[in-house]
């Protein structure tokens, strides 16, 4: 059950750091820090994109339209702290 436990955990670590770098990442570019222009930069976005465009994407379904601010990270980012703090150490102690 631990070996469980902790590859979940692990996933779950490397999703939230992936999440992170991407969010600073955007507020880079909107702040023009980063240029999109770049070859590098353009790839690096590109594939956090794809990486996170599954996790955001039934997000945006069920949340309402707010165009200019993306809300889908954020619910994602405490839906990932929800399950490493609260959710998973429950699981394993009550099996």
């Amino acid at each position: 059950m631990y070996a469980l436990w902790g590859t979940l955990d692990l996933i779950l670590s490397v999703v939230f750091t992936i999440m992170l770098v991407h969010i600073i990442m955007s507020w880079l570019i909107n702040f023009q820090v980063l240029n999109i222009r770049q070859p590098l930069v353009a790839q690096i976005w590109q594939g956090l994109n794809m990486l996170l465009e599954p996790i955001y994407r039934p997000i945006r379904r069920v949340l309402p339209n707010t165009a200019p601010l993306d809300l889908a990270p954020l619910v994602a980012f405490i839906a990932i702290i929800a399950l490493r703090r609260y959710i998973l150490p429950a699981l394993l102690l009550g099996a």
